[in-house]
Parts: C-alpha cells; sequence; structure tokens
C-alpha cells in the first residue's frame, strides 16, 4: 500500500480523474478547495461520519478525535458533513492534533474553521469553505472507519485520496493497482504532447484523436 500511496502522490488529481473516467469509477468529490496549508494530500482514507444531534447520540468526545488517535503517516482524514456549510466539520485543535501524529492532510465534505491554526500547523485541509462557527450543538460524530458517501462519491477506509489545487479525487482500494496504471499511462502522454508543444509543434496536431481518446474506455 505504501508503494501506491508513493505513485499516487506523484500524479495529479487531473490525471487520476481521466483514469476514472477511462474505468468508470466515479470518484471526483466536487466543490471542495485548499484552505490551510499548502501541498498535495495523498494517502489512505479514515473516514468520519457526521450528522445532526438527536437523541439517540451522545457527544462523549468531540467528533474526529477517535479518528486522529488511531491515525498517521501515510492516513488523510475524510470526513463526511454532507455538504453542510452552517457549521464546521473540523476544526483548530484537530488539526494541531492531526498534525502533530504526521497525518497527510484533511478532506471535509462541508465547512471547517480555524484555517489559520491549521496553516500554522502545516496541515493541509481541503473542505467547501471556511465558517467560525462551532459544530457543538449543530453537529456530532454519527461514527468513524466506515464507509461514507461524500455525494455521489463512495469513500471506504483505506481508499486512496489525492487532493491538490485541482480538486479531490478517491481511488477505490481494491482498484488502485489499475486506476494509478492507467494514470501513469495518462500523465506521461500529456508529458511527451506538452515536450512537443515547447518544440514549435501545433497544438491543434498534438491534441488531435489520440488525446480524446485518452479518457476512452475503448482505447
Amino acid at each position: 500500500m505504501t508503494d501506491l500511496v508513493d505513485r499516487l502522490r506523484a500524479l495529479d488529481t487531473c490525471a487520476v480523474s481521466d483514469a476514472l473516467d477511462r474505468h468508470g469509477i466515479r470518484g471526483v468529490v466536487g466543490g471542495l478547495r485548499p484552505w490551510a496549508a499548502p501541498g498535495t494530500i495523498a494517502g489512505r482514507a479514515v473516514t468520519v461520519l457526521l450528522g445532526p444531534p438527536s437523541d439517540d447520540v451522545t457527544a462523549s468526545r468531540h467528533l474526529g478525535t477517535a479518528a486522529v488517535d488511531a491515525s498517521g503517516p501515510g492516513d488523510v482524514i475524510v470526513v463526511a458533513h454532507q455538504g453542510r456549510t452552517d457549521c464546521a466539520g473540523w476544526g483548530g485543535l484537530l488539526s494541531r492534533a492531526a498534525a502533530a501524529r504526521g497525518i497527510e492532510g484533511i478532506v471535509v465534505h462541508g465547512a471547517a474553521r480555524d484555517l489559520v491554526e491549521a496553516a500554522e500547523a502545516g496541515l493541509p485541509v481541503h473542505a467547501v469553505t471556511p465558517t467560525p462557527v462551532t459544530a457543538r450543538s449543530r453537529a456530532v460524530e454519527r461514527g468513524w472507519g466506515e464507509p461514507v458517501q461524500l455525494d455521489d462519491v463512495a469513500v471506504r477506509p483505506g481508499d486512496l485520496v489525492l487532493a491538490d489545487g485541482g480538486g479531490v479525487v478517491v481511488v477505490p482500494a481494491a482498484q488502485a493497482e489499475e486506476v494509478l496504471a492507467t494514470a501513469e499511462r495518462i500523465a506521461g502522454t500529456e508529458a511527451a504532447m506538452a515536450r512537443a508543444i515547447a518544440a514549435g509543434a501545433p497544438v491543434s496536431d498534438v491534441m488531435g484523436q489520440s488525446y480524446e481518446e485518452l479518457t476512452s474506455r475503448d482505447h
């Protein structure tokens, strides 16, 4: 798995997205962007499921803390916050703890807060938007280390997660080898095209039929 993470880190989200298209996998999480420390996030998913408070859920500890305590280098915390922007699904003390444990970064499908603290700790955080509004009394943890949904993208513990300036993608662990191999071929092909353009080739020739077929499932 470490080898797969290293290979993932060497790619960008656009190449991986193209590979996911070619394999017919929904793996692009829309609407997220980097808000804290710069840098690529690459690693294995450790999932956290949030939801509104209810009589059947008692917040005996703050959301995300168990996942942080169980994670470390090579792990990415993925918070399923249902895209909520009315309160944070992640905060500053969690960011400091995650950074101290060497966690690669955080992906929040919703708002996050204390992003200055995350930046000071050197922890990359991708989220929908910043907010100062606390989760306390507004959201609770309903589980962690279990499959979650980020809109139409399923994320299971151990899936590969890549986040950079281009967005966030999730690669199912069961198909990681084939998707990464395809992404590497696509990246290599596009690098050769970039060299041809730099050498003076007309872009209309470089980006011809073969470029259009890069994501085709028939090629």
